[in-house]
């Protein structure tokens, strides 16, 4: 009986283990990003785990229901033919997929967005716009026949949020691509939305082909002998509303952006003391004069303000733009909307930035403009 009851435990024991340990069939290849990751099992279910935490079974759609031995996992059911987006950054991801018609719901309206096909399918009511993420309108969101929800990592700031729309039987996942540090990484989010959307092979190509053209950009930069202590440095920046300059926290994707083209980030050394997980930082005058007042180049983050047009308006904000090295040189450019919600070209903000760094073709610029003295 002893003998018995021991094969019987440890037939039951190896039954659960195969069930929560089953090993998946192969795993998405990822060459830069860190914040996700997928396994493909067999019969076509895939896990989908993100750093926040959360892991998501995709569901082959006419399967049943497996949570993969993973008990805390999310459901996602396939096909995927109603989201509600409310990361604005994975909009242009959607549109290098050619899959805008799978978003029916979205927290941005159209005209707080500059990719175009996203903007002309809000405005046609292709795309609803259900209201801000901090308060959408849950009814609509139900009614188009939700079958995800994605949020961008302010939805931490709104648990409750999440909470409702799960309430409703929505699956929620988190977009953390501005968790990446590499560019590349960043871009290489187009894979997970390949696999939700059944796009697999198009997003692997389209990687692909936009790695190709960093590659070049390195490429040339190694051919030019780069010298390390000679790189041109780089000040990307804006003035906030209460006197502060707001830049990007050294290690964010724009500061390896300027980095990958052959730039010095102007804020390496600066550290960050606030406790948070945004990508920016505030900084005083004091701090940015010391710094950015040698940059060979200034670049000025129009995404809040609209930017300028001429010099001057830098002196509007501070006077003591006009001690500047790159004011003198006539090295100051502003970035536009199109280079934070363009999340797909990324390899063409890169070269932009090669552009102004080197000095080469800067008239021919897409995501930046240069600023007339």
């Amino acid at each position: 009986m002893i003998l018995a009851g021991m094969l019987l435990l440890s037939s039951c024991s190896g039954k659960e283990k195969k069930e929560a340990g089953a090993e998946p069939a192969d795993r998405l290849k990822l060459s830069y990003a860190t914040q996700f990751e997928v396994r493909f099992y067999e019969g076509g279910y895939r896990l989908i785990h993100i750093e926040d935490g959360m892991d998501y079974v995709l569901i082959p759609e006419g399967e049943e229901d497996s949570d993969l031995g993973f008990k805390e996992a999310v459901l996602i059911h396939e096909p995927l033919n109603s989201i509600y987006l409310a990361a604005s950054s994975a909009m242009d991801l959607f549109v290098r997929l050619d899959s805008l018609d799978r978003i029916k719901t979205c927290s941005t309206s159209a005209a707080d967005y500059s990719v175009e096909e996203a903007k002309k399918r809000i405005e046609s009511g292709e795309i609803r716009y259900v209201g801000k993420y901090s308060s959408p309108d849950y009814e609509a969101v139900l009614d188009s026949g939700c079958d995800l929800a994605i949020e961008s990592t302010m939805i931490n700031h709104s648990p409750k949020i999440r909470e409702e729309l799960e309430k409703l039987g929505i699956p929620v996942l988190t977009e953390r691509s501005s968790y990446e540090k590499d560019p590349l990484g960043r871009l290489e989010w187009i894979k997970l939305y390949g696999v939700l959307l059944g796009r697999e092979k198009e997003a692997e190509e389209y990687f692909l082909a936009e790695e190709k053209k960093v590659k070049a950009v390195e490429e040339a930069l190694e051919n030019e002998n780069r010298d390390e202590e000679h790189k041109r440095k780089v000040a990307f920046f804006y003035i906030s509303s209460n006197g502060y300059v707001n830049v990007r926290k050294p290690g964010d994707y724009v500061s390896e952006m300027i980095e990958t083209a052959g730039g010095r980030y102007a804020f390496e050394d600066i550290s960050d003391e606030s406790d948070n997980a945004l990508s920016t930082m505030n900084i005083n005058w004091e701090e940015f004069y010391k710094e950015a007042v040698d940059a060979d180049i200034l670049i000025y983050n129009a995404t809040i303000d609209g930017g300028m047009e001429r010099v001057s308006g830098l002196m509007e904000k501070n006077p003591l733009f006009a001690d500047f090295k790159a004011v003198h040189t006539g090295n100051v450019y502003c970035s536009n909307a199109d280079m934070f919600q363009r999340t797909g070209l990324v390899a063409d903000i890169i070269t932009d930035m090669y552009r102004v760094i080197k000095g080469k073709d800067t008239e021919s610029l897409r995501f930046m403009y240069k600023v007339r003295d």
